[in-house]
């Protein structure tokens, strides 16, 4: 989850890490793209072919460029939690409208012909929150066995998640798929699958506090039922936080990798002070498909 930053990330992080949080990663081509969330008001594309050098590749999606955002009648909007997939010869990015409060949040979805953008809101949001689900987040996925896509979201807000399966145009939902609730769900899901173990991992606990960290559970199909698992990342004595992850392949060495936000501080005070920033881990698997242990490092 993210509440608006002061800033737009700068256009270029050299061998500095990507300020930001909730990154989105997908590999294209030879570069791995990773969609952040940045100052709240848009959203933006960084790429790397060294996972220490980042380019950024401009905004892609401004809020003034919404026309719908405004029909709630809220005083405020910003964007966060963007995700991005490939389907159709084109380019689908999700992303998050909030807060919650006054009115529920709310998922939209744009199109573009390159993964840079520019990218057209699709003219109506896609999934509205309320009755007790936080409707943010959003993680776009196409499970290789059966072809289908499915969306998964929720937030903090009633600690919710919920499965959709997206119409083949993914710009509309087919239908609500029933899922049990995987054990310290706050937020965040992401979906990936390797040999034929379909991994759902997410975010535990508030946002802003040392005691953010990723758990996951597995399961045999992209809707459970799930076998939870563990916890992947959490705070430790130089970075506090760790959360809103997504598992990804690098282009270069094909390893698998955890691309996620944390803060950079000794300082486990809530809440956490400073900027969040983006770090890559490499990830391991045990041969019955457990995740290994994995250990932030810089």
């Amino acid at each position: 989850m993210m509440l608006p930053g002061p800033v737009p990330p700068a256009e270029s992080a050299g061998g500095e890490s990507i300020v930001g949080a909730d990154p989105h990663a997908v590999a294209i081509g030879d570069e791995l793209w990773v969609y952040p969330t940045g100052g709240g008001d848009r959203l933006s594309a960084w790429t790397t072919r060294d996972l220490r050098h980042w380019r950024f590749r401009g905004v892609i999606l401004r809020r003034d460029a919404i026309g719908w955002i405004d029909d709630d009648g809220a005083p405020r909007h910003y964007l966060w939690a963007p995700a991005l997939i490939a389907a159709n010869g084109r380019y689908y990015l999700f992303y998050s409208v909030g807060p919650q409060n006054p009115t529920p949040s709310r998922i939209g979805v744009a199109v573009a012909d390159r993964p840079q953008g520019p990218f057209a809101d699709s003219g109506r949001p896609l999934l509205t929150g309320g009755e007790g689900f936080e409707a943010i987040d959003p993680m776009a996925f196409r499970d290789p066995a059966s072809g289908r896509f499915y969306l998964y979201a929720g937030g903090s807000a009633g600690s919710r998640l919920r499965i959709y399966r997206l119409a083949d145009d993914l710009l509309s939902i087919a239908n609500e798929v029933a899922t049990e609730q995987p054990p310290h769900f706050t937020e965040g899901a992401f979906m990936h699958e390797r040999g034929g173990v379909y991994y759902l991992s997410y975010s535990h606990g508030a946002w802003n506090s040392a005691g953010y960290s990723v758990h996951y559970a597995t399961g045999a199909s992209p809707v459970g039922l799930w076998r939870y698992r563990g916890v992947l990342l959490q705070s430790d004595a130089d970075h506090q936080g760790p959360g809103h992850h997504s598992f990804v392949r690098d282009p270069a060495s094909g390893d698998w990798l955890i691309v996620y936000h944390r803060w950079p501080t000794r300082d486990k005070s809530t809440p956490l002070q400073g900027e969040r920033r983006i770090a890559v881990e490499r990830v391991g698997y045990a041969p019955g498909g457990a995740i290994l242990p994995i250990a932030m490092t810089d």
